[in-house]
């Protein structure tokens, strides 16, 4: 079976080609004409093709076993749907991957769909990776921590978790049963006392000598076990011990390990779904009510449940729901290793495809099936509850969301609801490490993965000065939005901006956007009341000159607070980390050609930044790791003229 993650596994330049056609007019029938043009290239083989409208925008990504007759589909206008007819009218050219099989099609197809996001896809709209417990086995004494992206590390992996904080809990439970070290190899190394944690039970101190490489291995083989589901045969372990203890009068030992079998009750006594003989699983459920589809996820590893999360896809409407919940599971198995067991509620047409092409990429066997009887029935009707309750708050909370929405449009007098709200704020300490950020809300809430930050960096900036801060970032933000998307047709210019701050801060962001001659967008400044908000008031300030607040217990108050809060604190966390970086700087940063290595071997040898500023050139070519030519760099570099 070949490696799923090869270079060579899909040679998309040797078999990829596009084939243009058609006018760049946005029509069905020019549409159709350029699909039919791409027809007479087309093989009777297995592949992918990718749809693409006038300026090359992927719309599109489809797999085939036979490319020939599965696009030839789209030429059958009348059989498409309202959806698919959009589609073909957008569509100018085409590009074409041939592949070895319909496996093979498959993964690539949900590769370039990670990549491109195409509007007519179904798309799993989760732009977080899941978090995974990482046993480490590049050490004499393994060390076991939280691990999220790329598993490049050599150790055992184990998850995937359905959120930090189950993973967080499961942690600090484990390092009380297992007593397994948490810190990194540099602080294991400089110890010469145990630490807090061995103070409060939670490790066997291996930096000092409190156990030795075999009794940590004994440690650590225990982890291992429970970890893989074995939990029944640690407890009978851990209970054997420490009635040996007991009866040897080492009632200090017993005591040790009776907490230890008290963490793994109350571990055993969290998973509140009985997955007893289930082994390694997923389990997915779908449901759907009023056009939107939402889908549970339960993650059972081992036998023991390590949470559930929910996902509503986007661009499911006039898609087959069999059809979402197959395209969601490529895309989901994308950043997720595949059990060897996945559960689903529905029959799937391409099951036993899904299931090749999910064993290529895992390594092993992956069956997809629908329990009918016993304890994975039991698991697959949770998975569906789950699914209706989630699926049910979500609607509620879109409803509550769009009320909102309508109240923001009615009270700044924008045209219709708006779709993308940006809100910014300044953050600094006394002018230094200072930056600006931008925080993005819409219809479904807050989309991180569209926050930005902005490195004050204008030299004529004063430290401090607000309105200059605030002038820069605008002219960062809008100067480039307008060169890049001057038909703000990309969904990313906002409807509404919210500025954290007063008449000032607004006057300051709309001189900005009048130079660059942009007049259609609301700008509304949010400030503390008279009384600096601890009566819970807010002073909006118009761009006409009106300012006006809100009732106190108005629900668009709470929310208009909520998206100044969220700006608040995400520009104190990128300041706080600018300034954590800024404390490790060293002068020496500013030097080219100067590396950590080099760097390291100047300092050993003079002692400060200072001293080798004011090194003479001999001096300086006598530091071990220094050549002539670094020499010659660094004492130019401090003494030019």
């Amino acid at each position: 079976m070949s490696d799923p993650n090869s270079p060579r596994r899909f040679n998309e330049e040797k078999a990829a080609y596009t084939v243009r056609g058609g006018t760049d007019a946005p029509d069905l029938e020019a549409g159709v004409a350029a699909i039919r043009n791409v027809l007479a290239t087309l093989p009777v083989r297995p592949g992918v093709y990718r749809m693409q409208d006038a300026r090359g925008d992927v719309l599109y990504v489809g797999k085939a076993r036979a490319l020939k007759s599965r696009v030839a589909n789209y030429t059958q206008v009348s059989r498409l749907s309202k959806r698919l007819q959009r589609m073909v009218s957008q569509t100018r050219s085409m590009t074409i991957v041939t592949t070895n099989n319909e496996a093979e099609a498959l993964l690539l197809e949900a590769q370039l769909i990670k990549r491109y996001r195409p509007p007519y896809n179904v798309l799993l709209r989760d732009d977080k990776s899941f978090p995974f417990i990482l046993l480490r086995a590049d050490h004499d004494f393994p060390r076991i921590q939280k691990h999220r992206g790329a598993r490049r590390a050599k150790g055992n992996y184990y998850g995937p978790f359905a959120s930090a904080g189950s993973v967080t809990q499961t942690l600090n439970a484990l390092q009380k049963l297992f007593l397994l070290r948490s810190c990194t190899d540099s602080f294991f190394k400089t110890r010469d006392r145990p630490c807090l944690l061995h103070q409060i039970k939670r490790c066997s101190a291996p930096c000092v000598g409190r156990i030795d490489e075999a009794g940590y291995a004994e440690l650590v083989g225990d982890a291992k076990d429970f970890l893989a589901g074995k939990s029944t045969k640690v407890q009978a372990k851990l209970g054997e011990q420490m009635t040996a203890a007991a009866e040897n009068m080492d009632f200090e030992l017993a005591a040790v390990l009776r907490d230890r079998l008290k963490a793994l009750t109350f571990i055993q006594g969290s998973q509140a779904i009985n997955a007893d003989g289930v082994g390694d699983a997923d389990v997915f459920a779908l449901a759907c009510k009023e056009g939107t589809i939402g889908i549970q996820a339960f993650f059972i590893r081992g036998g023991q449940n390590w949470g559930h999360r929910s996902f509503f896809p986007q661009h499911t409407s006039d898609v087959p729901e069999d059809e979402v919940l197959a395209s969601f599971l490529m895309q989901f198995y994308e950043e997720v290793p595949p059990p060897r067991n996945v559960f689903v509620d529905r029959e799937l047409a391409e099951a036993e495809l899904l299931g090749e092409a999910l064993a290529e990429r895992a390594g092993h066997k992956v069956a997809l099936s629908v329990p009918q009887r016993g304890p994975r029935r039991r698991l697959l009707e949770q998975a569906t509850r789950n699914a209706v309750e989630a699926l049910d708050r979500r609607n509620a909370e879109s409803t509550t969301q769009a009320k909102l929405l309508r109240e923001v449009a009615d009270l700044f007098e924008l045209p219709e609801p708006p779709d993308r709200i940006e809100v910014y704020d300044n953050s600094h300490i006394q002018g230094t490490a200072a930056l600006g950020a931008m925080v993005v809300a819409g219809p479904e809430g807050f989309r991180k993965g569209q926050y930005r930050k902005f490195n004050i960096r204008n030299k004529d900036t004063v430290p401090g000065d607000d309105f200059a801060m605030m002038r820069e970032v605008f002219q960062r933000r809008f100067a480039r939005a307008q060169a890049e998307d001057p038909d703000r047709d990309s969904g990313e210019w906002p409807d509404l901006v919210l500025i954290d701050g007063g008449r000032g801060q607004l006057n300051a962001a709309r001189e900005v956007l009048e130079d660059l001659g942009i007049e259609d967008v609301c700008l509304v400044g949010v400030a503390k009341g008279p009384h600096h908000g601890r009566d819970g008031r807010e002073v909006f300030h118009l761009m006409d000159g009106r300012e006006f607040t809100l009732p106190v217990n108005a629900p668009v108050l709470f929310y208009l607070q909520r998206l100044r809060d969220e700006v608040h604190r995400f520009a104190i966390g990128a300041h706080r980390q600018k300034r954590a970086k800024a404390m490790g700087a060293s002068p020496l940063d500013e030097v080219p050609g100067i590396g950590p290595a080099r760097k390291k071997a100047l300092l050993m040898h003079f002692g400060t930044a200072k001293a080798v500023r004011g090194a003479s050139l001999a001096d300086l070519q006598k530091a071990p790791g220094v050549s002539a030519a670094v020499a010659q760099q660094v004492y130019d570099f401090y003494h030019a003229r």
